[in-house]
């Protein structure tokens, strides 16, 4: 299974955020994100996002200030 990309580089706070929510809806439980960002507070966004939502931030990168996120979608609740 391959991961689904989100490149959010150029926008500033809180359109990564947002963004990612929107499509981490549509996913299937387990199914992971993958978000490119450029947005230095990008990283204490997405922590506590996952922190509120339930979704686990399995990675975080910078590259040359390329901000890499991996989540895992949590489990649908029935």
């Amino acid at each position: 299974m391959t991961d689904t990309i989100l490149d959010v580089r150029g926008l500033s706070c809180p359109l990564p955020v947002l963004k990612a929510n929107r499509i981490l809806r549509e996913l299937p439980g387990g199914t992971r994100l993958r978000i490119l960002a450029t947005d230095r507070a990008s990283v204490t966004d997405f922590q506590v996002f996952c922190r509120e939502t339930g979704h686990a931030l399995v990675s975080v990168a910078d590259e040359n200030g390329i901000f890499s996120f991996t989540i895992k979608r949590r489990s649908q609740v029935v």
